[in-house]
């Protein structure tokens, strides 16, 4: 199985690197928290290959980012090209705005595809038997960080996103005026770019309202459904004990004093709020049952202790685009803490 051979590299991993992690779990009374380093984990031999194919992606997520956020849209030059539709002129220079935009577009989506593979890549790794999701995150720091990153960038491109409504209505003007094929001969080229196919592919993409989330939801998902044969708990746990990580390590000031950047303790929430958006759809009960092994009041608790610029996303994150808080299992105090 795909796990044998990944096992066999971790197994050869240096059980020394508890340094940059000390899993320590509430059961040993000496060693009550946690501490993941993610600003200095290095990979080691065994992570390499893992890290390498995952890295040639995350390097390109901040011209990613730079793009979303430096998008205008062509709004007014679209409602002039609507009210006045015999004026070509107006036509064309709507038609000439919208077409690089649609390309800056597809680029965002074909992203999300690399993230998706990166996403599965990593998975593969931090879940596979024999190691437990503990002994995982303490020997794989490096994959761990990378799997941070990830989802680290995703919420901030969703942050982004959420803002521009420019978006949708762009791409709606490109189709219709594609469909209607009213523009002739006017840089229709572009077809070989964004074909019917990939439009509809990215249509759907950005009708959600948090499209990256969603992408690696649905890819975690896949994962847990395509190995059958590998225990759901090995991705539960490794995403609970990521939470677990992250709350610990905000709410105890011996470790968060540790972070030379302020912007540390952010991506740690907003790494904090990713798994357990995942976990949320991937777990049959969710992240907010009884049962549920991360601790929803705690971590809930220390995003609300933060200043509230820096978390009011976060936390409109966990009300509206998990799939279980509003069940009848979830308990009211819970609840009673995202109005």
């Amino acid at each position: 199985m795909w796990w044998k051979t990944v096992g066999s590299l971790q197994e050869a991993v240096f059980a020394g690197m508890g340094n940059l992690l000390k899993v320590l779990t509430r059961e040993i009374e000496n060693y009550p928290h946690f501490f993941l380093d993610f600003e200095n984990a290095q990979p080691t031999e065994g992570e390499r290959e893992v890290w390498n194919q995952v890295n040639s992606v995350l390097q390109d997520s901040e011209n990613i980012l730079f793009g979303l956020h430096s998008y205008k849209g062509a709004g007014q030059e679209i409602r002039d090209a609507i009210q006045n539709p015999n004026d070509l002129m107006l036509q064309e220079r709507a038609w000439n705005l919208v077409c690089p935009l649609v390309i800056k577009l597809k680029k965002f989506y074909s992203f999300s595809l690399r993230l998706e593979e990166a996403l599965k890549s990593l998975l593969v790794s931090l879940t596979c038997p024999p190691l437990t999701p503990t002994q995982h995150l303490e020997r794989e720091q490096a994959l761990a960080k990378q799997f941070a990153e990830i989802l680290h960038f995703t919420l901030r491109f969703d942050e982004l996103k959420m803002r521009i409504p420019a978006i949708q209505n762009d791409f709606s003007y490109y189709r219709r005026t594609i469909s209607r094929n009213r523009i002739n001969n006017m840089n229709l080229d572009i077809e070989n770019e964004v074909n019917n196919e990939m439009a509809n592919r990215m249509s759907l993409f950005y009708a959600e309202a948090t499209p990256m989330l969603k992408t690696l939801s649905n890819a975690t998902t896949n994962f847990v459904t395509e190995n059958k044969t590998l225990p759901l708990e090995n991705t539960t746990d490794c995403l609970s004990t990521m939470a677990s990580v992250c709350k610990v390590m905000l709410e105890t000031p011996e470790y968060s004093s540790r972070f030379s950047s302020e912007d540390t303790l952010l991506f740690c929430m907003r790494v904090m709020v990713g798994v357990i958006i995942l976990y949320d759809y991937v777990h049959p009960n969710g992240a907010f049952n009884k049962s549920s092994k991360i601790d929803m009041k705690g971590c809930i608790k220390v995003l609300k202790d933060q200043p509230a610029d820096n978390v009011e996303g976060l936390l409109n994150a966990l009300k509206f685009t998990t799939k279980h808080l509003n069940d009848e299992s979830t308990p009211k105090n819970i609840r009673a803490m995202l109005q």
